[in-house]
């Protein structure tokens, strides 16, 4: 008995241990699977404050994508400076769109097209689609907001742009799931390698939310990481 408690007590430690690491960011159960991948890359906004671009660049990092919009009018108040510091350092750079149920999918393209540059070199807008606020708790049905989702969509593509669609798991299952054919899926999944509901192929994949880089000061003391499925002439030919 004496034997069986401290074996007990030794496995609630080592778990309780790597419980904290996990917290802290220090350990990280998707890193060995995101390994395989050789284009990795961040994305971040204002949370994360003043960006030092060229550390974060000299960190295996080789794109970033930074908030530009969310809903109809809001502006990340670093987008600008994320992106002109993005690209002085030499990465891929995109900007990424909140997508929001409150706002019609027409408004939010309208607000996209006005804040986003008509630049050839950044990687095409992503649209982030998950549930925020109170509806975490009780996300509004497909049926209302995917007909606003599209017409964000075809909007962007009418002005020349094939967005790239970023979502969680569960908001990829409501909402995206064999729909949208031909957009590039971003998915998040930050505890195992990521399987699509409709078995469709990623090209971006979220793998942590609480990794930590040298190179900004912001409230967040965390940075999300991705992988690309390619290389890097794969991920320039997005543009």
């Amino acid at each position: 008995m004496r034997v069986l408690l401290i074996a007990l007590t030794g496995t609630v430690v080592v778990l309780a241990l790597g419980a904290v690491l996990v917290e802290r960011g220090l350990v990280w159960p998707n890193r060995l699977f995101a390994a395989r991948y050789d284009v990795r890359g961040v994305d971040v906004s204002a949370w994360q404050g003043t960006v030092d671009w060229p550390t974060i660049a000299r960190q295996d990092v080789d794109f970033a994508y930074v908030k530009a919009t969310e809903g109809s009018s809001f502006v990340d108040r670093e987008f600008e400076s994320n992106l002109r510091g993005a690209r002085e350092a030499g990465l891929l750079v995109g900007a990424y769109h909140f997508f929001s149920f409150e706002s019609s999918g027409a408004a939010q393209a309208e607000h996209v097209l006005a804040t986003v540059p008509d630049d050839e070199d950044l990687l095409p807008v992503a649209i982030d689609v998950e549930s925020y606020g109170t509806f975490h708790g009780d996300p509004p049905d497909a049926a209302q907001v995917r007909p606003e989702l599209t017409v964000l969509i075809e909007t962007l593509r009418d002005h020349g742009i094939e967005p790239v669609v970023y979502a969680t798991s569960s908001a990829y299952d409501r909402y995206v799931a064999s729909h949208f054919p031909g957009t590039p899926i971003w998915i998040r999944s930050v505890i195992v390698p990521p399987t699509l509901s409709d078995d469709r192929a990623w090209t971006f994949w979220q793998y942590s939310n609480r990794d930590r880089l040298d190179g900004y000061d912001g409230e967040e003391v965390f940075i999300d990481m991705n992988v690309f499925d390619g290389d890097l002439d794969d991920l320039r030919a997005l543009r």
